[in-house]
């Protein structure tokens, strides 16, 4: 999926006609009709729940892997949009989304423009459901960069909200949800580790992007930012780069002037592939990152980690 501003305006449908044809030849889960999910792998480990389950939805499945574990057998998680597929963006909820979202006891967003349609479904048919925004947590308005999953703080503020109102909401499961906030804390050790060695190792190198989708995760890690302002900005406006823009993007791998390049797969096109091509023909590591959990990657965790130590490998940080 593309930079969720919908940059490079006119790969877009490239994207998103390429990333269904694949969706459709690894028959992901739900593409076929509606691209939602109930949990599943993430709560087959966890303990039986003493009570009723919390009936939770989740607007992607960024969020919606890290709530499933969160709750464990103690939260029914349904994910509306479970498929890189789709853009959150553009979706338009069916009717039988908004039927998901008026049993939901627990609504989760991620907030800053990614998923307005699922704000705006819980607030209309479920009013009385409280809502972990992402956004909101973490304080990040709309207009900013809304790619959170990708912040380490964020990833345990939010799970600190979802924590506190399933407790709320079931306060006789108040044991199970502080076991499953504990479980996930030690799942998480390997990727915060991990963020901490290549910190440590690391921090003052230089990253070029062809989107932003990693550009938080950069920030934790003590990474530069060299990607060309016109090309940025250019991403950011939802416009196309102009020529300039992508010959300094260009000049700037040929010299050398960063340490990597960070590129989305899950965004086609010329330009981006243009961009690709000219790293690898200056010798940059690229490192491929992707903006909703990978296909084979069974938790958040595990995908986080499998990204963090390419980059890792890419930068000389040994593991």
């Amino acid at each position: 999926m593309l930079d969720c501003r919908r940059t490079l305006g006119d790969l877009r449908t490239i994207r998103s006609a390429v990333t269904i044809a694949l969706g459709v030849a690894l028959v992901l889960t739900g593409c076929s009709t509606k691209p939602s999910r109930s949990s599943g792998s993430s709560t087959s480990t966890a303990p039986p729940c003493p009570t009723a389950p919390v009936a939770v939805v989740a607007s992607v499945d960024q969020w919606g892997d890290i709530v499933s574990t969160l709750g464990g057998n103690c939260a029914k998680v349904t994910t509306v949009l479970a498929s890189s597929s789709v853009d959150p963006h553009d979706y338009e909820p069916a009717p039988a989304d908004a039927e998901l979202f008026s049993h939901a006891q627990l609504v989760v967003v991620n907030g800053a423009g990614y998923d307005v349609w699922a704000s705006k479904l819980a607030a209309t048919t479920a009013p009385n459901a409280p809502v972990v925004s992402a956004a909101a947590v973490t304080k990040t308005p709309d207009g900013a960069n809304p790619h959170l999953w990708y912040n380490p703080s964020a990833v345990t503020a939010v799970a600190d909200a979802v924590t506190a109102e399933l407790t709320e909401l079931s306060s006789s499961a108040a044991n199970y949800f502080a076991g499953q906030r504990s479980a996930f804390s030690a799942d998480l050790k390997p990727y915060t580790d991990l963020i901490a060695k290549i910190k440590a190792e690391a921090s003052g190198k230089s990253y070029a992007a062809t989107e932003s989708v990693f550009d938080y995760m950069a920030a934790a890690l003590g990474l530069v930012n060299k990607t060309p302002g016109g090309y940025q900005r250019a991403v950011t406006n939802e416009t196309d780069p102009s020529p300039a823009d992508i010959e300094a993007f260009r000049t700037a791998l040929a010299h050398r002037q960063v340490n990597v390049l960070i590129y989305n797969t899950q965004t086609q096109g010329a330009v981006p592939e243009e961009i690709r091509a000219a790293a690898k023909q200056a010798g940059v590591p690229i490192v491929n990152v992707t903006e909703t959990v990978a296909p084979g990657d069974k938790s958040f965790q595990g995908w986080q980690v499998d990204q963090l130590d390419r980059l890792a490998k890419a930068l000389g940080v040994p593991t």
